[in-house]
């Protein structure tokens, strides 16, 4: 039941920050979406470092593996998976009117909702890997790191289903549908933690490399979208103050808490 709970933190933060839809009239000002962009992202690098490279690390070395070795392998692998998903999958980014990856005659909304959906995947896998570890003897991970992981994520969805959410609304999307939308971008996480559970429990000597790929993957939608989004145009360093923040408040939750 704990797993399950954890899983679903992330899910309903993105829910909670869908629902800005019905309370707020306007779309976010430039200024609140750079820096909500930075927060999320200061938010993952953190989590990459702290919840997933460092004890892939240590976990490597306790089952007696090249410390490094796997946490290398396994964020490379997880760089490439983002990287193929990214080239195949048709999406459309905040604020971009040319689509990515295969051509297709999807709307516009339905393939900003893909380019959430994208990069929730990492993150769900992420939770699911961290609390893989936990539940696993000698692995150095504890359920209080996974919580801290899934917390400190649930966080930054929370602007992020706000951000997909009222843009779809300026679209001229009904607000309950547009928020439904915001909702459903999320669900892929709670998923994809579960299907990692399911894998990472069958393969234990696996858990340092799945933790490596989900901070590579992580990794990746910080640098292909939620950086250059916060930093494009005027007031980027509103968007760098946002990834400080986020990154101060994930490296503290997960020190007090794992």
């Amino acid at each position: 039941m704990s797993e399950f709970i954890t899983l679903f933190i992330p899910f309903a933060g993105t829910t909670l920050g869908a629902a800005c839809v019905f309370f707020m009239k306007n779309g976010l000002n430039e200024k609140l979406e750079k820096i909500l962009l930075g927060f999320a992202a200061g938010v993952m690098i953190a989590a990459s470092v702290w919840s997933l490279l460092i004890p892939s690390i240590d976990m490597a070395v306790e089952q007696g593996k090249i410390g490094w070795m796997p946490a290398l392998v396994g964020f490379l692998l997880g760089i490439v998976f983002l990287l193929s998903l990214d080239t195949v999958i048709p999406h459309l980014h905040l604020n971009s009117d040319k689509p990515e990856g295969m051509k297709t005659k999807l709307s516009k909304t339905t393939m900003m909702l893909f380019a959430v959906t994208l990069h929730n995947i990492p993150e769900g896998m992420a939770v699911g890997v961290a609390f893989a570890g936990a539940v696993a003897q000698n692995c150095g991970m504890t359920a209080a790191g996974a919580l801290a992981l899934s917390i400190g994520i649930a966080i930054q969805n929370f602007p992020e289903g706000a951000i997909i959410s009222l843009p779809l609304c300026s679209e001229g999307m009904s607000k309950k549908r547009a928020f439904l939308s915001g909702m459903l971008s999320g669900i892929v996480e709670p998923l994809g933690g579960f299907i990692t559970i399911l894998l990472a429990a069958q393969i234990t000597p696996l858990l340092p490399y799945l933790l490596a790929f989900a901070a590579g993957a992580m990794m990746y939608v910080v640098i292909e979208e939620l950086i250059p989004e916060s930093q494009n145009g005027a007031h980027s360093n509103i968007g760098t103050i946002g990834a400080a923040v986020g990154f101060a408040l994930m490296m503290v939750l997960d020190v007090a808490l794992g």
